[in-house]
């Protein structure tokens, strides 16, 4: 094609301002990739930490009464019941009958996993020191089934604590805060109980709050100690797919008559700083696929004001407006093809030597070196806004291009 080869040529003939703009489009889509897979890269983590601690449903507290409740008659004449406010409706601390609701949990689908949890408080006590702690009685095998305690165990064993009735499992900051070794005994005391337990082990989830307060007892030994026989507990529920998390909760609030909520709703807040964060950097970074296009355009309009008696004489040749429009599109078009190839394999390089540096963090989260997230659609986006910025910086030259009158050229270097 007779225009693209006219275009290559011109954009070698312009070198240095040619590659200036290609370098531009090259680092703004690095920096778009690099940026979106880092913000993405810790959000998923996170993600995957209140996954692994707090599981995907909680189950707690009984509606009170049906004030509040819609009844509801589809078209097939069954009845179903709709909670129009959480806010406004009253509940009942805990679930009553914890194994009719492990029984209706049993059969619903898209479970992987139901665990009922008594939670509590207390002081543990060591030699030296003592501290204030929230319990939570478990069975470990259920537990195991919709959290990831296991891994986050760092000393000692899950086994140790499987078979010892009187075992605990402890948050690392307590730990250190009581000056113990595995094995040893300890104290826990709350109201007018008092009981000793031994050390299983410690585990670290890296979120602050957990780490420094609570521990994990079994079902039986939390009930003893909070003189709670029957009843009381809530349920934490792991499903094959979190993202539903929402839509499932409101069905088995409908179904179950107790409050049910997503780790969505229960994280809103954090959801929504990482969406912020997402948002600003890819704002800041377009920036600089905006300058790149700017650059382009103004390359561009030299060009044009350069080469108008070329223009003129390939209009005299029979080159329509369209056939000079395609020229100046067409370097705009070898530009951005080779901007987002160069830019896509550098983000793809700056992203992976960012995921190996060091980078210590506890708090809402643990880890020791930077996250990323590899999502083509970091790829995609990238392109699209520099394909959107390229293409305007070009069209405008190029329909200056086509309206260039090649008589009136002539008569003027004549």
């Amino acid at each position: 094609m007779l225009s693209l080869e006219l275009a290559l040529r011109y954009v070698i003939s312009r070198k240095r301002p040619m590659a200036m703009s290609l370098l531009g489009i090259v680092f703004g889509i690095c920096f778009f990739v690099l940026t979106q897979a880092q913000t993405a890269g810790f959000e998923a983590f996170f993600i995957r930490t209140i996954l692994g601690t707090n599981s995907a449903l909680l189950i707690s507290d009984r509606f009170q009464n049906s004030d509040g409740v819609v009844h509801e008659i589809d078209e097939n004449g069954r009845t179903r019941f709709l909670f129009n406010s959480r806010e406004g409706s009253r509940y009942r601390d805990g679930i009553d009958h914890p194994e009719m609701v492990h029984s209706a949990l049993s059969d619903y689908p898209g479970i992987t996993g139901v665990s009922e949890v008594l939670r509590g408080h207390g002081v543990m006590h060591s030699i030296s020191n003592k501290s204030s702690v929230e319990l939570h009685g478990i069975h470990l095998h259920d537990h195991q089934k919709v959290s990831d305690i296991g891994k986050y165990v760092s000393q000692g064993s899950t086994n140790r604590f499987a078979t010892d009735p009187m075992g605990v499992l402890i948050g690392s900051r307590i730990f250190l805060k009581l000056g113990i070794q595995i094995g040893d005994r300890v104290s826990l005391s709350g109201g007018n109980e008092n009981i000793q337990l031994r050390v299983s082990g410690v585990f670290e989830s890296g979120v602050n709050e957990i780490d420094k307060n609570r521990i994990y007892l079994h079902l039986k030994t939390a009930r003893s100690f909070l003189n709670r026989p029957f009843g009381g507990a809530v349920f934490q529920v792991s499903l094959e797919d979190p993202g539903n998390a929402p839509a499932i909760a409101d069905q088995m609030q409908s179904f179950l008559n107790h409050r049910v909520v997503s780790w969505q709703e229960r994280e809103q807040v954090w959801l929504d700083v990482f969406k912020a964060l997402r948002l600003s950097s890819a704002i800041t970074v377009s920036t600089i696929l905006l300058l790149s296009g700017l650059g382009i355009f103004n390359v561009f309009a030299i060009m044009v004001i350069e080469k108008k008696r070329d223009i003129a004489i390939l209009r005299s040749m029979g080159f329509t407006q369209s056939d000079v429009s395609s020229i100046f599109l067409w370097q705009g078009v070898i530009v951005l093809i080779l901007g987002i190839i160069l830019g896509s394999l550098l983000g793809i390089l700056s992203t992976y030597g960012v995921s190996q540096l060091p980078l210590r963090i506890r708090g809402i989260f643990s880890t020791d070196s930077f996250v990323v997230h590899w999502d083509p659609w970091h790829y995609i986006w990238a392109a699209l806004i520099s394909t959107i910025f390229v293409t305007v910086a070009t069209w405008i030259p190029a329909r200056r291009a086509s309206k260039i009158e090649p008589a009136k050229i002539i008569r003027e270097t004549n």
